[in-house]
């Protein structure tokens, strides 16, 4: 095909541009002389232009030039053509090539890059995963004021192949000043760390908190030309928090680049002088703590026993305030009621902190909020935590109860105080709400008295952001607990100064600032089908390893839909509705003669397999699974909501129809 002659010009332009831009005449210079020096020494032969292309091609030169030269065709003819059809396996034939982004020019950005990890060293034997083969994975989590990213999931690895660039803002949503292009003394000031944390996957999509990490950012401040590189260290979670897992190679980068830099001594001034603020504020708050603990003991010896927590220990094992842990949380448009934000937290999955060894003792570990909500599943406490923060944010009197459950079973749970008095108890497991009303121990014994619902046995004490009570009631048992949150002699309060002295945002650089919530990444109908498409195939082979046919009915598949819907609307908020539709349906869809069956089962994670496991333990459940009979019709219904976070409820409906021969 001849070009014509400006084209053609303009492509030789490119190219020269090309060879200038990678040195690709000093190459061959080098090349020439290394080749003349080391194989025609001896004989002096001529050199022929086919032995040069020989060197530079044995070199790699050639092609080093020609993966460079991306040749790119009219943005419309490309999207004329059909995209390709998947191939079977992923294989990342192209380098990648990085998105562009909107950069404000007179904005100040950390460009932070993770160029790879090493010495992860229980993945040391750990083999190359195959093409297409499904491997455990390293996701990266950060956030830095109220911004949050996530990496690229890498396969887990001694060495894993972390490459992956952010760009954080550095005066996010501040007012004010926050126009201005920020400078390098402002910067110093800004003593909120980026927080990194390294989450594991495992084949099963079950994940795993491996790290969580501080990173002080404000050292790219005094360095040279205004880029940095840190090899950063992270220590294990829990009982392993003293113990290394790997090391991150980190690159920090101001853009645009700073006027002038601060000299290494005042940096380091600055850093000492906001750890020493720190230590005395916590200092003083322990000595303040103590003395409050000590009169509380004086008031009823008993009290030793009782669950009052004043401390608690995070994820990397450091001791920090209750208080800390909760701050009022706006979910912005993500959530839309109080009802809403219990649910949300409760598909959230449970897991107990793990424990080395036995014994049957509870590890504690309350997680920072980002831990918590980027591996998808944390212990009682940090839902209670969150659940408390949103329901501040939604502008209630909310409170976290630390106590116990029936056999003295250590729990949180939240609790709301009403302006009329009323006091309800919402559990952040299941979004349960509990109207608690106390039992008078003085009545007399025909005095009929409230049956407590709600699984509570003792309380020990009650707080949030700013206030911390311990219950020094004659008895902790929740069911004759009386919430007069004012009377001293029924709860005693910790000074509320002390409290914000520590736990206000910014009173101190231990306490990491709270992340916002993130919208759910998941398609609930795409999601919903995949889980109804792999269900139907785990029935079918199952029928077949019995010896029974499987007939599918779409139509009473379609008709179980509402249900599960209201099954939601009911967990979500209370109210049930549209029960009488669905009943109305399957009636009409189930012939005279014929019977129905059907089983509900929720779940809030998006293994199939594991789904149905689960299902057949049910004796309901694999009666209409495995069902035998004339003209047996099955369905199968999933509905999947989804919730900030990429949370997910997850609802399936077996049925079966068949006609009695009875």
């Amino acid at each position: 095909m001849a070009l014509p002659p400006e084209k053609a010009s303009e492509l030789k332009q490119i190219i020269h541009q090309q060879l200038v831009k990678m040195d690709v005449h000093g190459r061959i210079r080098e090349v020439l002389a290394e080749t003349i020096r080391e194989e025609l020494a001896p004989e002096h032969q001529q050199l022929s232009t086919e032995d040069l292309i020989k060197a530079l091609r044995q070199r790699g030169i050639i092609d080093d030039v020609m993966k460079e030269l991306k040749f790119v065709t009219d943005v419309n003819e490309r999207e004329r053509t059909s995209a390709p059809k998947p191939s079977t396996h992923f294989v990342d034939r192209e380098p990648p090539v990085l998105k562009k982004t909107n950069i404000d020019p007179t904005r100040r950005y950390l460009y932070l890059q993770v160029l790879g990890g090493k010495a992860f060293l229980e993945h040391l034997q750990e083999p190359e995963p195959l093409p297409g083969q499904i491997c455990s994975t390293f996701t990266l989590c950060l956030h830095f004021r109220n911004q949050r990213f996530r990496s690229k999931p890498v396969p887990c690895a001694c060495e894993p192949d972390f490459h992956d660039g952010f760009l954080l803002e550095v005066h996010k949503d501040s007012l004010g000043e926050g126009s201005k292009m920020v400078d390098a003394t402002t910067m110093l000031s800004i003593c909120d760390p980026v927080h990194m944390v390294l989450i594991k996957t495992d084949t099963f999509g079950e994940t795993t908190l491996v790290a969580s990490y501080f990173l002080e950012w404000r050292s790219v401040l005094a360095a040279e030309n205004g880029i940095t590189n840190v090899a950063v260290e992270l220590l294990g979670v829990g009982t392993e928090s003293k113990v290394s897992v790997g090391v991150l190679n980190i690159r920090l980068e101001m853009y645009p680049q700073l006027n002038k830099t601060l000299s290494p001594e005042v940096t380091n001034t600055q850093f000492a002088l906001e750890r020493q603020k720190t230590a005395e504020k916590e200092r003083l708050f322990l000595v303040y703590a103590k003395q409050w603990w000590r009169e509380y003991l004086q008031i009823r010896p008993t009290h030793n026993v009782r669950l009052v927590k004043i401390f608690a220990q995070d994820e990397n094992g450091v001791n920090r305030p209750v208080c800390s842990y909760i701050r009022p949380l706006r979910a912005g448009r993500l959530l839309d009621t109080p009802r809403q934000a219990a649910r949300f937290v409760s598909v959230l999955g449970y897991e107990r902190a793990p424990v080395i060894g036995g014994g049957g003792g509870k590890q504690e570990q309350w997680c920072t909020l980002l831990a918590f909500l980027c591996r998808n599943k944390g212990d009682c406490e940090d839902h209670a935590n969150l659940l408390c923060s949103l329901l501040l944010g939604f502008g209630l009197e909310a409170f976290v109860c630390v106590g116990t459950k029936a056999k003295g079973v250590p729990h949180a749970w939240v609790m709301t105080c009403g302006t009329d008095g009323t006091i309800t108890f919402w559990e952040s497991l299941t979004g349960h709400r509990y109207i608690h009303r106390p039992i008078n121990p003085d009545d007399p014994p025909l005095v009929e008295q409230p049956k407590p619902l709600y699984p509570y046995r003792t309380i020990g004490c009650i707080f949030n952001h700013q206030k911390f009570f311990g219950n020094c009631q004659p008895t902790d048992a929740v069911e004759v607990c009386v919430f007069d949150l004012h009377d001293e002699s029924k709860w005693k309060p910790m000074s509320g100064e002390a409290i914000k002295s520590v736990c206000s945002p910014g009173a101190t650089s231990s306490v990491p600032p709270f992340p916002p919530l993130c919208a759910s990444t998941i398609d609930a109908a795409v999601t919903s089908n995949e889980i109804e498409l792999q269900l139907r195939i785990l029935i079918s082979e199952h029928r077949k390893d019995l010896g029974l046919s499987t007939v599918w009915d779409d139509h009473l598949s379609y008709l179980l839909s509402p249900a599960l819907a209201a099954y939601e609307l009911e967990r979500t908020t209370s109210i049930s509705a549209g029960n009488e539709e669905f009943q109305d349906a399957v009636k009409r869809a189930v012939p005279d003669g014929h019977t129905f069956k059907g089983f509900p089962i929720h779940f809030v994670y998006r293994n199939a397999r594991r789904a149905f496991a689960t299902c057949l333990r049910s004796p309901f459940c694999e009666e209409i699974i495995c069902c035998r009979g004339d003209q047996v019709r099955l369905a199968v219904r999933v509905r999947v909501f989804s919730y900030p976070e990429s949370a997910c409820a997850v609802w399936i409906m077996f049925a079966c129809k068949y006609r009695s021969v009875l």
